[in-house]
């Protein structure tokens, strides 16, 4: 058995984990969403027969899911880009003063 302690976490860090966490698993709860009623959707569409509908609701909230996945990438993905703007830009009115 070990008696380690684990060692303790920094409040920005444990922050910033859970936000990443939280946004991961926004996308992932709107993509299991998107999934079961599409599929819904689809299934209620072939037991009724006629023109195929259900590819409507799937286009336009495949949009709004891309959306949503390109949004969490920038934002975790985002944050080195995030400091050099905000780098040159603190540089760019350094030297306008």
């Amino acid at each position: 058995m070990s008696t380690e302690t684990p060692a303790p976490i920094d409040p920005d860090l444990l922050r910033k984990a859970q936000r990443r966490v939280a946004l991961r698993m926004g996308l992932f709860s709107h993509a299991l969403v998107y999934v079961a009623v599409n599929a819904g959707l689809f299934a209620l569409n072939i037991f009724q027969g006629g023109p195929l509908w259900s590819f409507w609701p799937l286009a336009g909230w495949g949009i709004g899911l891309a959306a949503h996945g390109l949004a969490t990438w920038f934002s975790l993905n985002g944050d080195g880009m995030r400091d050099r703007m905000l780098k040159q830009e603190i540089d760019r009115l350094n030297r306008g003063r």
